[in-house]
């Protein structure tokens, strides 16, 4: 297919896509990165990211110290933009299902040693990780990856708009933490071992993003505004 061509390309494609993010945020607001140190240099890697705000998707593929293959909502994959996105090996993904042809593409991309993106909240909210959904741990007890943590904090303001942009000159913050593994207790049943292991990932990246905040002194928003709402 020739999605699966897109998002087996080889890691320049993704590179270059972090060379034009550089190109674009540098310029516009303060980046800073932590913790890149933590992320396995080499071999399949999973990142996960709390989710708030418009940029959190292109501020951590930008700043990964490795090409990553996100798995972007498949409405984006619309237009000149969603030209962009296949082109940089980006992964279509259809919310509203157990998306197997996402996970099959993203399994794949590790399969080969390298990295897949994921905001397992699913979409834009608060970002303290209260729920995920099980993409991530199902990718990551199928192939072994471990999972790095990263909090993305920054992007979005209380009382601010889904897509609301941070104001030019905003500090954006990422922070990756320690690799974690996830492992599956064989005694329990298919599902329940599924939810455990989806709570382990989900209280470790909330304490990580919780620490992240605190340690940088960016509070997490605590409201979101309506979807069409402006907050400049």
């Amino acid at each position: 297919m020739p999605g699966d061509r897109l998002v087996l390309s080889p890691t320049w494609r993704p590179r270059i896509g972090q060379v034009i993010g550089h190109g674009l945020l540098r310029p516009a607001y303060r980046l800073t990165v932590q913790g890149a140190a933590l992320v396995p240099p080499r071999g399949p890697v999973i990142l996960v990211s709390n989710h708030t705000g418009f940029l959190d998707g292109p501020f951590v593929f930008t700043v990964s110290p490795r090409p990553v293959h996100f798995l972007v909502k498949q409405e984006t994959f619309s237009g000149p933009f969603g030209v962009v996105l296949r082109g940089v090996g980006q992964i279509p993904v259809d919310r509203t299902v157990g998306d197997r042809t996402a996970l099959g593409r993203a399994r794949t991309v590790l399969g080969a040693g390298g990295v897949v993106g994921l905001f397992p909240e699913g979409t834009r909210g608060r970002g303290d990780v209260s729920e995920v959904h099980q993409g991530a741990t199902w990718l990551a007890l199928a192939t072994g990856a471990p999972i790095v943590p990263v909090a993305c904090l920054g992007t979005r303001y209380a009382g601010q708009g889904r897509n609301t942009l941070p104001r030019p000159g905003s500090r954006l913050v990422a922070v990756f933490g320690a690799p974690l593994l996830l492992a599956a207790d064989r005694t329990l049943p298919g599902r329940e071992r599924m939810r455990r292991a989806t709570e382990t990932l989900r209280i470790a990246l909330a304490q990580h993003v919780q620490a992240a905040a605190e340690a940088t002194g960016l509070e997490l928003p605590d409201a979101l505004a309506p979807a069409g709402a402006d907050a400049g």
